[in-house]
């Protein structure tokens, strides 16, 4: 099994293959609207419109998980990212990253890299041949994942 075996609903609960994403870096991320690490989607906005015309793709995946803190529909977060962030890169329909019904795509990334997801913004880099290169923890910023970013483009 890798990556690109697994199918995700976007936030219009459509599915789509990660197949989609061959060949590009990935910067997968689990995000709240109502966090003292909201501000991140800065950050993730600046890395991708640096590097997605060199194949690198931000694929946010709400997460309500801890505190609660992504309330409302998956339309109402896309419509505060956009306007508050003024995000572009993919979002995704909202799921759980840990526990018995945590979204097969965590199962995946936590087996390739050990440990529950400790909070919102937890960030995994995936290589262009579908692998998972590096885990960031949600109080590592986005730019901690730049220099390994770049490398991964460069391959």
């Amino acid at each position: 099994m890798n990556i690109y075996d697994l199918t995700v609903k976007n936030n219009k609960g459509e599915d789509v293959s990660l197949a989609d994403y061959k060949g590009k870096v990935l910067l997968i991320v689990n995000t709240a609207t109502r966090c003292g690490l909201t501000q991140q989607y800065e950050g993730l906005e600046r890395l991708y419109e640096k590097y997605s015309a060199q194949g690198f793709e931000v694929l946010d995946f709400p997460c309500n998980q801890f505190a609660f803190q992504a309330p409302g529909s998956d339309e109402k977060i896309d419509s505060f990212c956009k306007l508050k962030y003024d995000t572009r890169f993919p979002r995704f329909a909202k799921i759980k990253v840990n526990g018995s019904d945590e979204a097969p795509l965590y199962t995946y990334l936590k087996s390739q890299f050990e440990g529950r997801i400790k909070w919102n913004f937890t960030k995994f880099l995936i290589g262009k041949d579908g692998t998972v290169k590096a885990r960031f923890e949600p109080t590592q910023t986005p730019e901690k994942a730049e220099s390994a970013i770049e490398q991964e483009l460069s391959l």
